[in-house]
């Protein structure tokens, strides 16, 4: 089953997409990746989601990928008295443990690790940044704080943090309950939410055990000066752009995704871009201007996948969302343009066998027009090679893997397909041909490239490249 395009599109599940029908047609609009927000959804509901996505995805024959996002640590204020307090601007505010209800005197805050993060002078941005407050002075229970920015507070309110790296990790026990629960339904996808450090990344990869990939999501700033070890601890990128947007001034953000995709576009490691690309259509049926731009932007960037939220999960217009993304996403990779834009990010290529077959299939592809670059794969690395490359021929991956052909659905311009491994290189040729012909990339006559390893079945053993044309 071929896209009209490389760039895949991630839809988050939820109350308005919680059937197997609703599913049915996000995916059938464009829907490449479900997410399942682990925030808002219990395990038993976990369950439902990853049996109801099977079951479709047995229907249409096509490997479909999950992604279970963690909910990571949430640092919120206690209640207020009467449901919200007004802080004025300039006011100064105790701020204190106890988790008694806040008045416009003080503040609750029962989170001890605060405390021990910040010193004077550092920021408090309160219910997504709405209200600032700057720390004047603190002692090991309560500090006191100006009140920079004014309004009204309610209570549970979120708080972040982004002068300082907080002690704490970005796996709760409820996100480690989570994260068993996700195991165990077999998803393909483990999303680490407030990454700070590569550690951490490097902790969840031990209790996830390859059982799934590991998506570090970049939303902290402390996150940005550790990205370089982050991108090689993870096996795929998101460009988290809520929370970013919070604790780094908004007009920083855009450079910040760029560089989050140029590093993961190097490093031949997957990255999404999420949050707010569709907004408006949580409640109208068309996105704003601005809201088309942003995607292009992702789309021309490189970006392996372009992410909806509450559009697909709470909004109005989940199907028409999925299929404006997938419009927009068809549209801009038609352009003449995309080309040029799209090879501007380079890269140094491993001295390794792997790396070298598939940069000559790539250039041998473009040589010869051909009609598609085949790679067989079992762990899916060589997939990966030919996606970092971006190349203008259609990539089909052949691979006897059903979870890493689940798990490849998150990679620019892959297609995906169940089969055996080749006997043998007759077969292998055939095999390759045959399927390029069922799934309409190649007429009779037409070339391909084709890339395995031999000996055939063995990973991570890319060493042929074969051109072969396509009979009748």
């Amino acid at each position: 089953m071929r896209r009209q395009r490389n760039t895949k599109i991630v839809a988050t599940l939820g109350p308005a997409s919680c059937d197997p029908e609703t599913i049915a047609k996000l995916f059938h609009a464009g829907a490449d990746l479900f997410r399942i927000n682990m925030s808002h959804t219990s395990h038993e509901d976990l369950a439902k989601f990853v049996n109801m996505i099977r079951g479709i995805e047995r229907d249409v024959a096509h490997p479909i990928g999950i992604l279970a996002d963690l909910q990571g640590p949430k640092i919120r204020t206690g209640p207020m008295e009467g449901g919200k307090i007004e802080l004025i601007t300039g006011q100064t505010v105790a701020i204190d443990l106890d988790p008694a209800p806040g008045t416009t005197e003080r503040i609750g805050l029962p989170h001890p690790e605060i405390f021990e993060a910040v010193d004077a002078g550092t920021t408090l941005l309160i219910d997504d940044g709405k209200l600032r407050l700057e720390v004047e002075s603190k002692t090991d229970k309560t500090m006191m704080a100006r009140v920079q920015v004014g309004g009204f507070l309610g209570g549970k309110k979120g708080v972040n943090v982004p002068d300082a790296v907080l002690p704490i990790s970005a796996l709760t026990e409820k996100d480690l309950a989570d994260l068993d629960a996700a195991l165990a339904a077999d998803v393909d996808w483990i999303a680490l939410s407030f990454v700070q450090r590569s550690a951490e990344v490097i902790t969840a990869q031990r209790k996830v055990a390859g059982r799934a990939g590991v998506l570090a999501k970049i939303e902290k700033p402390a996150a940005l000066d550790d990205l370089e070890e982050i991108v090689r601890a993870a096996d795929a990128l998101m460009v988290a752009r809520g929370d970013l947007g919070v604790e780094l001034p908004l007009q920083m953000v855009p450079g910040r995704q760029k560089e989050i995709l140029r590093q993961a576009r190097r490093a031949g490691k997957p990255v999404v871009v999420a949050t707010q690309m569709l907004e408006s259509m949580i409640e109208a049926p068309v996105p704003t201007r601005a809201e088309v731009s942003d995607v292009a932007t992702a789309v021309f960037d490189g970006a392996d996948a372009v992410m909806l939220s509450a559009e697909s999960a709470a909004g109005k217009y989940p199907v028409e969302a999925v299929r404006t993304m997938d419009s927009i996403a068809r549209t801009v990779e038609s352009e003449s343009i995309f080309r040029d834009t799209i090879k501007s990010v380079k890269y140094e290529l491993e001295a390794t066998p792997a790396d070298a077959i598939t940069a000559a299939a790539n250039q041998v592809a473009k040589t010869i027009n051909a009609a598609a670059i085949v790679c067989y794969t079992t762990t899916g690395s060589t997939a990966l090679r030919a996606s970092r490359d971006r190349p203008s021929t259609p990539i089909i991956t052949l691979t006897p893997s059903e979870k890493t052909a689940r798990r490849l659905a998150i990679a620019w311009g892959q297609t995906c397909v169940l089969t055996e491994d080749a006997k043998d290189l007759d077969d292998m040729v055939a095999r390759a041909c045959r399927i390029a012909f069922q799934e309409k990339f190649a007429t009779p006559g037409k070339r391909i490239v084709i890339t395995a390893g031999m000996p055939f079945g063995t990973p991570g053993q890319t060493n042929l490249l074969r051109i072969a044309m396509v009979g009748s």
